[in-house]
């Protein structure tokens, strides 16, 4: 028997509509590194993303299934883009700007991507690319920038404020499939080429809600979200979508991604909420120590991408900032987890809660996978690869324009489970620890190490500014970890004092015998430890290690 309700698609369309219309009050304000930021209001947003519409489908013949891709900082023309292509049937494919010139043409080729949108203070890095991408016809430029560099191209360029201007502010937008793809978005290739992930109108809808839930983020048209994940990093994190769900107002940073900006930022349009990796927090950090701002208006941060030192929630916590867990992956659009406390626990009694990378949500699932194959128990200490299933969960990858779904075995499950590669355990109640990346684990005489306990332990000492920890060859072992430590300027720690300081909570069968200090921790694209680096750098003989006895 069906149902007697009515089946309205969930489309980002209706996402758009709504937000104009219902927060049209609300505003995406978009720092400039000058006296007055440049604000835009939600109504303003929908009407220049209606006009970006006609000018694509007009001018550029821009059609539904077509990709369109962005070379963009957080800003409102970005923003106006998330919602003017998905909502007129094409696809948006948010470029990231991180990454080698090599995976960035393998990646517009790959999608076919036919319109590239470009920031002008980007053009520098897009116009050496050009000749390599065969599909792209149209740049689209917004902002200041210099358009020399495009002379003697083989593609059509446009101002971006040009072609909105005199547009219609009416579109007849599509009642589309909701299970549509609405935006692209590419891993950050740390193994292989970078795979891309499509997303549909339904994924991004419910995500959108999930997101907005109380156990998530939780904001509402009161709060205003400092959007420092970048937006070509899965869809920013689901904000801009979910700000024009329930009318949460957004502070855009640009380009000005630097700890100094971000501190003036804060403290003077005060934001309640801001969402970002650890490495940005930890040079806020340092920032704000050397040079005090007032901090105190954001009352909650989002922080995943990588595993948060303790040390650094410790820290925040004095500055009346709390940094909340989160976990989640470009193939789960990105949220799995976050780390919200039961109710009713004091701080001491909170504090386990808030270390784990936090409980699943009702649109996820999970299970744990011992490596015979075994379904493992909640049990909070069986250690297994975690995989998960949902409503916003990745069921394939894309495989090009004339190929079908790509489902390798390393990634998915033959019933259709996404295996995320990170290595945890699970609570009774549902909160999620994770040990280590299954790559990374360490495995030494037949037991694992885990490299992050040992990277929290190292980054809790006063004198350490990061630290990363990967697995070595050893004759006797298999395997032993290397500690790679930054120290903070002034610094005059020695290893053994290191080590002395990490055989008060780690095992000492576990503690490193291998050291180095580097200036600092190679990072991937999207700002997480690149380890693959840092080994290679060891099997090369380009680090000065010591080993103590």
């Amino acid at each position: 028997m069906l149902s007697t309700m009515q089946d309205v698609p969930l489309l980002v369309t209706r996402i758009l509509q709504h937000g104009m219309t219902i927060h049209g009050k609300s505003q995406v304000t978009t720092w400039t590194g000058e006296a007055e930021p440049h604000r835009r209001s939600f109504a303003e947003i929908g009407v220049r993303a209606t006009r970006l519409a006609g000018a694509l489908r007009d001018e550029l013949g821009v059609r539904q299934e077509d990709r369109v891709a962005t070379l963009m900082w957080n800003n409102a023309e970005h923003v106006e883009a998330y919602f003017a292509i998905p909502s007129m049937g094409a696809v948006l494919h948010t470029l990231n700007l991180r990454l080698p010139p090599e995976q960035l043409v393998f990646i517009v080729n790959h999608a076919a991507d036919r319109v590239v949108l470009v920031n002008g203070t980007l053009l520098p890095l897009l116009a050496p690319l050009l000749p390599h991408l065969p599909t792209v016809e149209h740049v689209v430029v917004a902002g200041i920038g210099d358009r020399s560099v495009l002379d003697g191209l083989d593609v059509r360029v446009h101002e971006y404020e040009e072609l909105l201007e005199g547009r219609s502010d009416h579109y007849d937008w599509p009642e589309l499939d909701e299970r549509q793809a609405a935006a692209m978005c590419y891993t950050s290739g740390t193994t292989g080429e970078p795979k891309g992930v499509l997303y549909s109108h339904r994924s991004i809808y419910l995500h959108s809600m999930q997101v907005n839930m109380a156990e998530s983020m939780g904001l509402t048209d009161r709060d205003t979200s400092l959007v420092v994940v970048p937006q070509f990093h899965v869809n920013a994190w689901g904000l801009p979508h979910a700000t024009f769900m329930t009318g949460i107002n957004m502070l855009m940073p640009d380009r000005f991604l630097q700890p100094a900006p971000l501190a003036e930022m804060i403290e003077r349009e005060r934001p309640t909420h801001a969402a970002a990796v650890p490495t940005i927090w930890q040079g806020l950090l340092a920032e704000v120590t050397a040079h005090p701002r007032d901090l105190t208006s954001m009352k909650q941060v989002t922080i995943g991408g990588a595993a948060c030192p303790p040390s650094l929630m410790e820290a925040y916590d004095k500055l009346g900032v709390r940094l909340c867990h989160a976990w989640g992956m470009t193939e789960t659009s990105p949220l799995g987890t976050m780390a919200h406390p039961p109710a009713g626990l004091s701080a001491e009694e909170e504090w386990p809660y808030r270390v784990t990378q936090g409980r699943f949500p009702a649109g996820v699932e999970a299970r744990l996978i011992g490596p015979g194959g075994d379904r493992l128990p909640w049990d909070g200490e069986s250690a297994g690869e975690l995989e998960v299933r949902g409503t916003w969960i990745a069921g394939a990858y894309y495989g090009g324009a004339d190929g079908e779904p790509l489902r390798p075995q390393d990634k998915f499950s033959a019933d259709g489970w996404l295996k995320t590669g990170d290595v945890g355990v699970i609570s009774p109640d549902g909160y999620l620890t994770l040990t280590d990346r299954a790559k990374d684990v360490i495995k030494s005489g037949g037991e694992w190490i885990s490299s992050v306990e040992l990277e929290n332990a190292l980054m809790a000492h006063p004198e350490v500014a990061e630290a990363a920890v990967v697995a070595v060859p050893d004759d006797k072992w298999g395997e032993r970890p290397l500690a790679t430590v930054v120290l903070k300027e002034g610094a005059t720690v020695d290893y053994a004092e290191l080590r002395a300081f990490l055989s008060g909570s780690i095992a000492k069968w576990q503690l490193p015998e291998r050291w180095t200090v580097v200036e600092a921790v190679p990072k991937t694209s999207v700002g997480k430890f690149d380890k693959k680096v840092i080994r290679k750098q060891y099997a090369d003989g380009e680090l000065d290690v010591t080993t103590l006895a």
